[in-house]
């Protein structure tokens, strides 16, 4: 029988990078952007929260997804394994290439960016269509579905029971989705009319400094996770 101190301190890292790999996906300054249009715009707490639960969806059910996968292969993604170690050095490069596309990109950049001007009509479409263009974009990039499989594959080397396996992908998915959860439960809680104010300002910052920050935190991803692919040919 393991340690449980030492048990309980590889759960907690484990409940960490799962966190964080969550909020790198989560910042996805398209979906906050049509979030916060939503919620400006008419029936803000049923279109929002309908938005909201279609991205905490589709975020377990592309975990779970790979983990079935995962499992049914037999994939090993214990440190120093082939299949882990080339997960995290090809995900390095992807996130270290869009990283600096990004910030490259705001230097060139006077304006807002490009994807700002297709958020309207985006908000215009029928809810059911929205939803459906909106989960295709959040497991469509080649960044997010390498993070998906990074969360899927510690999961796999962390070999929990399936009931914790689903717990810890209920987690991620909430985590996932925190920087959406906090502007509709503010306007839940505070009302349209205190937060209509905040949401403007917020939309006018993340139009201007979301590339950046996408870019400084992919670049951030992909430090961690090409050390984590040299300790594992080290391994």
């Amino acid at each position: 029988m393991g340690d449980p101190q030492t048990a309980a301190m590889g759960l907690g890292s484990l409940l960490a990078e799962l966190s964080a790999f969550g909020l790198a996906i989560g910042f996805s300054p398209i979906h906050i952007g049509l979030l916060l249009l939503l919620l400006l715009g008419p029936k803000p707490l049923q279109r929002g929260g309908w938005f909201v639960v279609g991205w905490l969806i589709t975020a377990a059910l592309a975990v779970i997804l790979l983990l079935t996968v995962g499992h049914g292969l037999l994939l090993s993604m214990d440190k120093g394994t082939s299949h882990r170690t080339g997960l995290d050095l090809i995900a390095a490069g992807v996130l270290l290439g869009l990283g600096l596309k990004e910030l490259l990109g705001t230097k060139e950049e006077s304006g807002p960016p490009g994807w700002t001007s297709k958020l309207e009509s985006f908000c215009a479409m029928p809810l059911p269509l929205l939803l459906g263009i909106s989960g295709l974009l959040e497991v469509a990039s080649p960044d997010d579905l390498f993070l998906f499989a990074k969360t899927a594959g510690s999961l796999l080397s962390a070999d929990l029971p399936h009931s914790q396996e689903l717990l810890a992908t209920g987690l991620f998915s909430l985590v996932s989705g925190a920087l959406l959860l906090a502007p509709l439960l503010g306007l839940l809680v505070v009302g349209k009319e205190r937060v209509l104010p905040l949401l403007e300002s917020g939309k006018s910052w993340l139009f201007a400094k979301g590339d950046l920050l996408v870019g400084l935190v992919s670049i951030a991803l992909a430090i961690y996770l090409g050390w984590q692919g040299i300790e594992g040919l080290q391994a």
